[in-house]
């Protein structure tokens, strides 16, 4: 079951890293977050649970990053980057779903 969820993330991971950064969304801030830096960390965060390389203290940073995904979402008013940074939420979620498992 866990190498299932791994193998959806990593095909998260590629599609993810498929799609062009929504145009426009360069040095922006929507509810007080870099949309850059949003993105970012949503991959740094998959990539590293992925590779289970994620320490007790990222994990808390994950959970905030996915509270972060629920604040911004609904003020995405461009229809792409609604779909792009979904995606990324959907990631940080899968993500979290797969370290909480590790640590049962």
């Amino acid at each position: 079951m866990l190498d299932d969820k791994l193998g959806a993330l990593a095909q998260m991971m590629a599609e993810h890293m498929a799609r062009p950064f929504p145009p426009g969304f360069r040095g922006l801030d929507i509810e007080g977050r870099d949309m850059v830096m949003l993105d970012s960390d949503a991959y740094a965060y998959a990539a590293c649970v992925h590779a289970d390389l994620l320490g007790e203290q990222a994990h808390a940073r994950l959970t905030r990053l996915t509270s972060a995904f629920r604040k911004v979402l609904p003020a995405i008013d461009d229809e792409y980057a609604a779909t792009y940074y979904a995606h990324l939420h959907d990631m940080v979620v899968l993500s979290a779903e797969i370290e909480s498992r590790r640590k049962k």
